[in-house]
Formats: structure tokens, C-alpha cells, sequence
């Protein structure tokens, strides 16, 4: 599995291209923005993007949807709760930039425990709400990609619309921390961690 992470929009969000090196399929997650960016990378490496993945439906995660959509063709995929969020420019948080943002309404509405297939790559869907209320969450084998649920030794904001303190954390244990030690945790923003280490040091999780 090719995962390459590509910093994109003006709050730097992780954006991540995963491609399955048989088939050379791929999937990009959260396309905030600097859309040649994440094209050109698919380009150089001969990808070819099937699907766009959003963990969730703010302004830095998807601000790059549509541009991506019409140069690809690929498949939007949302959580269904957070769907309305693309057509709500209070929910999105575009209005809280200073800035009005609608988007073109996704392709499947993801629900928990929903399967994605890119070439040989299976992901499942884990609803991980508390930042939003759709927000999810992709397990893979070693890995899980954790939008603005789950960050190296914190959590994601739980002060905007949809949010909640307690439903995070509640998330963050019984679906996260079940995952194996080792996962390779891939956040939002901000750098790498594992499973391990965020169990172990996570001060929102003691």
C-alpha cells in the first residue's frame, strides 16, 4: 500500500493519497485544497484516483472536493450525517473564515462498519463522531487514518456545531483503542503516532 501525505489548504490539514500498487488504484482523504498538488503527485506516481474520502465535512477537509471531482471523475464518499454539512456554509465553518463555500452534494453516503475497495486495499468505515457528528474514521491493515478525531497526544475540537467533549472520547475508546497497538495512527493535522503511544501518553485519555 502506497500512503503519502500532502499538506494542503491554509491550516496546513493532512491530505492523504492511498494506492494500491498492483491495480494502481487510489483514494485521496480530506483533499483541503492545492488541488494541482495532489493531482500532480497522482500524475508522477500513475495513479489513477477512484475515490475522494472526507473524514468529515469542514472547510479545510474539503475545500479541494469539486475541482478534484471534475478532474478525475472520481467518486465522493461522506459519512450520511455529515453530508449536509457541503451545502451549509455555518456548518462547514467556510462562513466562520470569512468566506461563503457550498459543495456538490457526495456520490455515497458512508454508514459504520461500511467497506471501501481500492484495487487490493480494503477500508472499513468506523463512525467516530464528537468533532462532527459523521465523522469517521479508516481502518486498514496497520494503519488507520483519523481525520480530527484523533491527534498525536490530542483530540479534535468539540466547540463548533456537532461537536460534543464526552462523544469523542467515548469514540476514541471504544473504536480506536481497539484497534492493535502497533496501528500507525495518520491524524488530520499535525504528525504521525500509534495506537501505543497515544494509550499510553494521550493526556485526554488517562
Amino acid at each position: 500500500m502506497i500512503i503519502e501525505c500532502i499538506p494542503v489548504g491554509m491550516m496546513g490539514a493532512n491530505c492523504y493519497c492511498i494506492g494500491c500498487r498492483s491495480t494502481r488504484e487510489a483514494a485521496v482523504i480530506d483533499p483541503g485544497g492545492d488541488v494541482e498538488k495532489i493531482l500532480n503527485y497522482l500524475k508522477e506516481n500513475d495513479l489513477n484516483l477512484k475515490y475522494i474520502i472526507n473524514t468529515h465535512g469542514h472547510i479545510d477537509h474539503v475545500a479541494g472536493n469539486d475541482k478534484l471531482r471534475e478532474q478525475t471523475g472520481a467518486k465522493l464518499l461522506i459519512h450520511e450525517l455529515d453530508a449536509p454539512m457541503l451545502s451549509d456554509t455555518r456548518l462547514n465553518l467556510s462562513s466562520f473564515m470569512g468566506f461563503e463555500k457550498i459543495f456538490k452534494n457526495p456520490d455515497r453516503l458512508l454508514t459504520d462498519e461500511d467497506t471501501i475497495e481500492i484495487g487490493d486495499i480494503r477500508m472499513e468505515v468506523m463512525h467516530t463522531p464528537g468533532h462532527t457528528r459523521g465523522g469517521i474514521c479508516l481502518s486498514t491493515e496497520g494503519a488507520v487514518f483519523t481525520g480530527d478525531t484523533l491527534f498525536n497526544g490530542s483530540i479534535g475540537r468539540t466547540d463548533f456545531p456537532g461537536g460534543d467533549f464526552d462523544t469523542i472520547i467515548n469514540s476514541i475508546k471504544l473504536k480506536l483503542l481497539s484497534l492493535p497497538d502497533d496501528t500507525a495512527v495518520y491524524p488530520g493535522h499535525m504528525g504521525h503516532s500509534t495506537i501505543a503511544y497515544e494509550r499510553k501518553y494521550n493526556p485526554f485519555l488517562r
